[in-house]
């Protein structure tokens, strides 16, 4: 476990990943998004990426990538990075997990009347719904994402 928490606090960011994992990929585009320029372990080419995952999977990160330090301090995996509450401007962002939402059916079924073509993860942006994790990262690519989310207020230049 020493390795990792020695390369997490090293930098601000500091990302283990795989280079198949499509989970570990989209943590990478999102923080990225953000001007972030994180340091990333991709674990199936380091020279002792066993030894890395087999600290992942002590430390609890199930599965073991994508597993985020930021400011060196461990955030956790994918679950955590995209369930954080951020608050902005007075205004706190919400991301529900439909599995434990009392109304998570209810919300599922009209995120798929609104055209999102699997019900999670669907994205609003401001009060625009911008659809799934695809046009997210489609957004991302094209340099349209950092605006929309400035332009909502969600972060500031």
């Amino acid at each position: 476990m020493d390795i990792v928490m020695r390369l997490g606090s090293e930098k601000p960011v500091v990302i283990f990943s795989k280079s198949n994992c499509g989970i570990s990929h989209a943590i990478k585009m999102l923080i990225c998004g953000f001007g972030a320029n994180p340091t990333v372990y991709e674990l199936d080419q380091h020279p002792v990426g066993t030894e890395m995952e087999n600290a992942l999977l002590a430390l609890g990160c199930h599965p073991s990538v994508p597993a985020v330090f930021i400011g060196k301090q461990f955030v956790g995996g994918s679950n955590e990075v995209m369930d954080l509450n951020v608050q902005v401007s007075g205004r706190i962002l919400l991301f529900f997990e439909l599995d434990y939402h009392p109304k998570g059916r209810e919300i599922e079924n009209a995120l798929l009347a609104l055209g999102s073509h699997t019900s999670v993860p669907a994205v609003f942006i401001g009060k625009l719904f911008v659809g799934g994790s695809n046009e997210v990262m489609s957004l991302n690519v094209q340099g349209k994402l950092k605006p929309l989310l400035i332009k909502a207020k969600a972060i500031w230049m």
